[in-house]
């Protein structure tokens, strides 16, 4: 097979204005963090997604850091989230210390279940962090209600989840903190990056100091206090020039990007929907829904052993397909740093057969078709 052309599961990719306006960083020489660049992609986050501020970060990892540090977690809290997720939600609270909690995920949109989050909470409960999975929102309401009932912080993990509009806002901004990425693998892209949005004014003077690496840099450069200096606890969160340049390129034509996913995800779709009504494999529904920006497509095997046939399946074809997250509870720093609460029954069953098809900007809808013929061809089912 060293021959055949290769269908890749994702690609990086330009579109528009990203080596004019890299050229553009180096020849103002300003390569580090905060300049130009950095500020025109923070101002279009904040115009578009109606955000309190937008901090631009080196990866959504480092958004999430920040979040756990703006929550003043340490040892002896405990943090609700998922465990179907990426290690960084859990990693990001675990290294202050806070001990991950994991809850079970809904059946219907693989997102975190609210009433398993409201019977988790305890007194040592300070965060609950809803991640919207592939895109789909949330129950926000019902989490943000159980929230004030109990004082404790919302911190939404949108990495999946850029410029998607939930009941008249973006996710991302329903919580008192939302973290992005702009990571390789996502829909915009700028191959390492994030940003961190502040919802809660009372938070924002804060975030700066943290995202300055715990100085009062910003008050110093305004000239309101006389010395620079290390005021509390940060890193260097900021990305660089060059990164930035690129991710503003993509900003500028999001829309266009998102658009072809949503083509290349609904083509899917409607080529595989017969072996999804003969009962052969389950579709993701949500995906149609006109605010998904369509992050990923996912299907699901009848179990975990057919699951692997079809991947090497369609690896012997040349198409890269891979399935997502080893959940975080049966993983051995999830069972070291974490714990659970209740079963995990939906996670357990649905980790094990959900599989990821190729979706990027440059996957073509005849390559899509060699997918879905492929995916026909493994269960011997003819549609026509």
């Amino acid at each position: 097979m060293s021959g055949k052309r290769k269908i890749h599961f994702n690609s990086a990719f330009t579109i528009g204005n990203e080596l004019k306006y890299i050229q553009q960083a180096v020849e103002n020489l300003r390569l580090s963090g905060n300049g130009p660049f950095s500020k025109k992609c923070q101002q279009w986050l904040e115009d578009n997604l109606g955000c309190k501020k937008a901090l631009l970060t080196h990866s959504g990892t480092g958004a999430l850091e920040m979040m756990a540090l703006l929550c003043r977690v340490g040892p002896g809290d405990e943090v609700i989230m998922p465990s179907f997720t990426f290690v960084s939600t859990a990693n990001a609270f675990a290294l202050q210390g806070a001990t991950p909690v994991f809850v079970d995920i809904r059946p219907h949109d693989m997102n975190i279940d609210p009433e398993l989050v409201a019977d988790a909470v305890t007194p040592r409960t300070k965060v609950i962090v809803p991640v919207h999975y592939a895109g789909h929102p949330c129950d926000m309401e019902r989490i943000n209600e159980i929230a004030r009932r109990k004082n404790l912080f919302v911190v939404e993990d949108a990495a999946h989840a850029f410029l998607i509009p939930h009941k008249g806002r973006h996710l991302g901004t329903w919580g008192n903190l939302g973290c992005l990425s702009f990571h390789e693998t996502k829909n915009i892209i700028c191959g390492e990056g994030g940003a961190l949005l502040i919802n809660d004014p009372v938070l924002m003077d804060r975030a700066e100091i943290i995202w300055e690496k715990g100085t009062n840099r910003k008050d110093f450069s305004k000239g309101t206090v006389a010395k620079y200096t290390w005021v509390d606890l940060g890193s260097s969160y900021y990305p660089n020039e060059i990164t930035s340049a690129f991710l503003f390129a993509q900003l500028e034509r999001c829309s266009e990007i998102i658009g072809r996913r949503k083509t290349l995800h609904r083509h899917y779709y409607q080529r595989l929907r017969a072996l999804h009504e003969k009962g052969m494999i389950g579709l993701d529904e949500n995906g149609l829904d006109e605010s998904s920006t369509c992050h990923i497509f996912y299907l699901f095997t009848r179990d975990k052993a057919e699951r692997a046939r079809l991947i090497n399946y369609l690896a012997g074809l040349g198409i890269m397909s891979v399935f997502h997250f080893v959940p975080l509870h049966s993983s051995e720093a999830g069972r070291k740093f974490g714990r659970v609460h209740g079963a995990m029954t939906i996670t357990d069953d649905y980790s094990d057969r959900l599989l990821r098809l190729p979706l990027h900007y440059q996957l073509t809808e005849n390559e899509v078709d060699e997918v879905c013929d492929a995916v026909y061809r493994f269960y011997g089912f003819n549609p026509d």
